[in-house]
């Protein structure tokens, strides 16, 4: 077997940044399989850069976050979400752990999975009540004990009802997608009787 080629140093740490702004998500051990040295190279180069560890990342972009959600509570919303703009998108992340999975295989059971993109999928909703009308859902692969589920969801214009909203929801997990869901929302739809009203404020 011909021994694994190591990029230098300074290559390395250029394709560290370029994975990161990729995928601000990625997690220290992908980046040990990506870049094929240890955890403790990986760290050492992040702290070179200055570039924070997940969890870090994590809250800068919560922080960065653009809209509050209107149609739950926060700590109903099942993930941690990370980026939102109301009827437009949104990204939550949930970490599987012990009481998530199986006991016997390590598999996270559906329900959080589909948990968690549901309530991504209310939550983006710009609208005091929202509600899940129905769901289209698949699940793409197994997810194990110890994974971050990463969830992003899109809003989609629905012709000619405005009490409902179409939301898609992937979720991903490293690069690789374990969920797809097509949800559609029932959103009170408070309308505005001035003429040319604000319901076409967030329409651009």
């Amino acid at each position: 077997m011909l021994p694994i080629e190591r990029l230098p140093k300074r290559a390395r740490q250029q394709q560290l940044v370029k994975l990161i702004e990729e995928n601000p998500f990625v997690t220290d051990q992908e980046l040990t399989r990506q870049l094929k040295v240890s955890i403790q190279t990986i760290r050492l180069d992040r702290m070179e850069l200055g570039i924070p560890e997940l969890r870090e990342r994590m809250k800068l972009m919560a922080e960065r976050s653009y809209d509050q959600v209107r149609s739950l509570p926060l700590h109903e919303v099942i993930g941690e979400i990370v980026d939102l703009q109301l009827d437009k998108s949104g990204i939550s992340i949930f970490e599987i752990s012990k009481e998530h999975v199986f006991s016997r295989t390590g598999i996270a059971r559906g329900h959080h999975i589909f948990a968690q993109a549901n309530s991504l999928a209310v939550a983006v909703i710009n609208d005091e009540i929202a509600l899940t009308f129905s769901a289209d859902i698949r699940f793409i692969r197994p997810v194990h004990l110890g994974e971050k589920c990463i969830a992003k969801a899109y809003v989609r214009p629905v012709s000619g009802n405005k009490g409902k909203a179409k939301v898609e929801v992937f979720t991903y997990v490293g690069e690789e997608m374990v969920f797809q869901g097509n949800f559609v929302i029932y959103r009170s739809a408070v309308e505005d009787n001035n003429e040319g009203g604000s319901q076409h404020e967030n329409r651009h």
